[in-house]
C-alpha cells in the first residue's frame, strides 16, 4: 500500500511538470516565435510533452483504479479527470497561440514587402550603371520576399494541420469534447477569416509586384533613353 502511494505521488509530481513545460513552451511562442521554422520547433516540443502528459493522466487513471480503498479510489479517479479537464484547456492554449503567432508572422513578411516597394520610390538619382545595378537588387530583394511569402502559406496550410488534429485529438473522450465546443467553433471562424487574409495578401503580393516592374522600367527607360 506504502509503494502504491509513492507510485501516485511521483506520478503526479511528473504530471504537473509536464503541464508546465508544455505552459512555458506556450508562452515561449507568443513572445519569440518571429519565423514559422521557429514556431514548428515550439510546436513539435509540446506535442512531445503533451503525449507525455497524456500517458501520465492514463497511469494515474490506471492507479487509482487499482486501489483497494474505494476513498483513495474516488480521490484519485476525481484528480483525474481535473487534470484531463487542464490538458484540454492547455491544448486550447497552444492553439491560440499557434493562430496569433501566425498571424503576426504573415503580417510582418507583408510589412517586408511593402517596405521594399517603397524603397523603390524613394531612390534618388545617379547615374545609369548605378541606376541599373539598384534596380536589379531591389528586383532581387522582391523576388526573395515573394518566395518568403510563398513558404510562409505553406507553413500556414502545415500550421492549420497541426491545429485540424489538435481538434481531433480533444475530441477523443466526451469530456474533452464538451469543454473544447466551443473554441472548436471560434477557432473555425478564426480558420475562415485567415483563408480570406490569405487570399486578399496574395492579391496585393501580386499588385505591388506589378506595380514594382512597371517603375523599374519606367526609370530604366528615362534614364538609358531619355527623351
Amino acid at each position: 500500500m506504502a509503494a502504491e502511494d509513492v507510485y501516485v505521488r511521483l506520478c503526479l509530481q511528473e504530471i504537473v511538470k509536464l503541464d508546465l513545460e508544455v505552459k512555458a513552451i506556450i508562452q515561449d511562442i507568443r513572445d519569440y516565435a518571429k519565423t514559422s521554422d521557429v514556431l514548428d520547433d515550439f510546436n513539435i516540443r509540446a506535442r512531445e510533452r503533451l503525449s507525455k502528459l497524456r500517458k501520465k493522466v492514463d497511469e494515474l487513471e490506471q492507479l487509482g483504479r487499482e486501489q483497494d480503498k474505494a476513498s483513495d479510489k474516488d480521490a484519485i479517479l476525481k484528480n483525474v479527470e481535473n487534470h484531463r479537464k487542464n490538458v484540454s484547456s492547455t491544448i486550447t492554449s497552444l492553439r491560440q497561440a499557434n493562430l496569433s503567432t501566425q498571424l503576426q508572422i504573415e503580417k510582418y513578411s507583408k510589412e517586408q514587402l511593402l517596405s521594399g516597394g517603397s524603397q523603390l520610390r524613394n531612390r534618388g538619382h545617379g547615374n545609369k550603371e548605378s541606376l541599373a545595378k539598384q534596380a536589379g537588387d531591389i528586383s532581387e530583394s522582391l523576388v526573395s520576399l515573394n518566395r518568403m511569402m510563398q513558404g510562409q502559406l505553406e507553413q500556414s496550410q502545415q500550421t492549420i494541420g497541426l491545429l485540424v488534429s489538435s481538434s481531433k485529438t480533444v475530441s477523443e473522450t466526451q469530456d474533452e469534447f464538451r469543454s473544447m465546443g466551443g473554441h472548436i467553433k471560434n477557432s473555425r471562424r478564426l480558420l475562415t477569416k485567415y483563408g480570406r487574409r490569405e487570399l486578399t495578401d496574395r492579391l496585393l503580393i501580386f499588385l505591388a509586384l506589378v506595380f514594382f516592374f512597371s517603375s523599374v522600367l519606367y526609370i530604366v527607360k528615362k534614364r538609358l533613353w531619355p527623351s
